[in-house]
């Protein structure tokens, strides 16, 4: 699950990096528009991963600190 949020959260920046130097939505481009249901689906999924990935911050620094 960690591996999957963190490719879900690469995709989601690499398409906000293209959306901040170019202007061009890829997911949107690819899937329809912003609010074609895969499009959204997609976006809740990135969120879901990002929002994911903020427990490996907590999950690491305990287990740091069990070890010591």
């Amino acid at each position: 699950m960690d591996t999957l949020a963190l490719i879900l959260s690469i995709i989601g920046s690499l398409n906000w990096g293209l959306v901040g130097f170019f202007q061009f939505d890829l997911v949107a481009w690819l899937f329809g528009g912003q609010t074609a249901i895969i499009s959204r689906i997609i976006y809740a999924l990135v969120g879901i991963a990002g929002i994911w990935n903020i427990t490996l911050l907590f999950r690491r620094n305990n287990q740091t600190n069990m070890m010591n």
